[in-house]
């Protein structure tokens, strides 16, 4: 899709505004008008897009750069936000509540201790001292977002931590790779579905199919689709604290009586209780990544690759049960 030819340029304030903000690190940042087309993006937007310029997003929507149920969801945010000064206002106070915000009595609202991005330690080097220290053959990961960092793992060289380069430490250090990515079953009638996992950096997920070393055990779109998270729990439970971030998070992005799709808890649960049989397994075989970032499977008895698979509606509502219990205990 070409970008419109219609969309009007920023006014002198949204330009300065703009300008300013393309000088936070670690936090995307863009303006839209009214019609959902963006008019202004930072470099953080670009980032995560892997895009380089805002030229290749200008006049753009969220249906054009994303896959369809995200780009909705966009959607339905947008609406949301120029709905009142009152959803407005939700936005802002858990975006801007600090040890300062006199509404929270001089504490934060979500304590925490690491302050900037910038502060982070480099992922690869945490990963690379986490498995020289484990026991051989002893580490599950699990892996819910982008392939990068474990990509880059794969490659890492020896250093003074291993004397193992990453793929090697990996073999000797790792059992099992549980990650959420990819499509195994027809998404919406589409059997090539480009999963946002997959396709956010679709070079490293490649090599992660292709590289790693141990087995790995996919969960699909079409698993967290099939276990959607009761809004019911995010009205009742989460209460051991006053500002539960999960309950809160859920709260703005998909608000009672809306449903959650469980993506991500399925590898968590897997990766964590696999022995219990919440899931069904696929045959072993290999997983391919495509040039446009979908998932194909190819049944070998060699293959160290394998799909979560759920046989029926008890098993269905098992594993909700699960996942509602065990994310909303007390800590």
């Amino acid at each position: 899709m070409e970008p419109s030819r219609n969309l009007q340029p920023l006014d002198p304030v949204a330009a300065g505004v703009a300008g300013l903000l393309d000088q936070i690190e670690g936090v995307q940042c863009w303006i839209k008008d009214r019609e959902g087309r963006y008019a202004w993006v930072n470099r953080g937007f670009l980032l995560n897009y892997a895009l380089e310029r805002t030229e290749q997003v200008v006049g753009r929507t969220d249906h054009d750069l994303s896959p369809p149920h995200l780009a909705d969801q966009y959607r339905l945010d947008d609406d949301r936000a120029l709905g009142g000064v009152e959803e407005q206002s939700v936005y802002l106070k858990l975006a801007e509540a600090t040890q300062d915000d006199p509404a929270f009595a001089g504490k934060e609202r979500y304590p925490h201790a690491l302050r900037h991005a910038k502060d982070a330690p480099e992922a690869v080097a945490v990963l690379r001292r986490a498995l020289a220290a484990a026991e051989d053959g002893s580490v599950v990961v699990v892996q819910v977002g982008f392939s990068t960092n474990l990509a880059r793992l794969l490659d890492s060289p020896p250093d003074a931590t291993s004397p193992l380069d990453g793929k090697a430490l990996v073999a000797k250090k790792v059992k099992l790779l549980e990650l959420m990515a990819g499509a195994f079953q027809p998404i919406d009638g589409n059997a090539a579905y480009e999963e946002y996992n997959v396709v956010k950096d679709r070079a490293a997920a490649a090599k992660l199919a292709e590289a790693w070393p141990t087995e790995m055990i996919w969960s699909g779109f079409e698993i967290g689709i099939a276990l959607p998270y009761p809004s019911q729990s995010i009205l009742e439970d989460y209460r051991d604290v006053p500002h539960h971030p999960v309950k809160e998070s859920y709260a703005i992005l998909s608000p009672p009586p809306q449903d959650r799709p469980s993506w991500d808890l399925t590898s968590v649960l897997d990766g964590v209780l696999g022995s219990r049989g919440y899931f069904d397994r696929s045959p072993p075989g290999k997983v391919t990544v495509t040039e446009k970032g979908a998932t194909t499977f190819t049944p070998d008895p060699q293959g160290k690759h394998r799909y979560l698979v759920l046989k029926d509606a008890a098993a269905r509502a098992r594993v909700i049960e699960a996942l509602v219990q065990l994310s909303s205990q007390p800590r």
